[in-house]
């Protein structure tokens, strides 16, 4: 698994704060790492121009699943560990709903008997 971390011009990407995006990321997303490919981490300052204010720290994660469409989340909260910490947790809750619809799907699944054979008696 890839993570990428993007930041606004208002937040310094220093390495300390890239090792923490990604632990944190590693960490929430650990048991779902066999089926994510990347995660791109966008982190902004949505009102840097203006003091104070609360939940003006912003942050999107977007996963790439394999086989499927990118899972994008946001959240929104006073400080950046506390944005990033939620984004994850959403981001885990909604890959593993969409992991589990497709188990389902998979294993409702009903396949026509292939030609030839001849289909079951009641």
């Amino acid at each position: 698994m890839q993570i990428q971390i993007n930041t606004d011009r208002n937040i310094e990407g220093h390495e300390a704060l890239a090792a923490q995006v990604t632990g944190v990321v590693e960490s929430a997303l650990s048991r779902l790492s066999d089926h994510i490919t990347r995660v791109e981490v966008h982190l902004s300052d949505e009102n840097s121009d203006k003091k104070g204010g609360n939940d003006n720290m912003r942050c999107m994660m977007e996963a790439r699943i394999e086989g499927r469409q990118p899972i994008a989340v946001t959240h929104q909260a006073a400080t950046l560990d506390q944005a990033v910490g939620g984004a994850a947790g959403k981001l885990t809750r909604m890959i593993e709903n969409t992991l589990g619809r497709l188990r389902d799907q998979k294993s409702r699944r009903t396949d026509p008997p292939s030609p030839g054979q001849k289909p079951p008696e009641e």
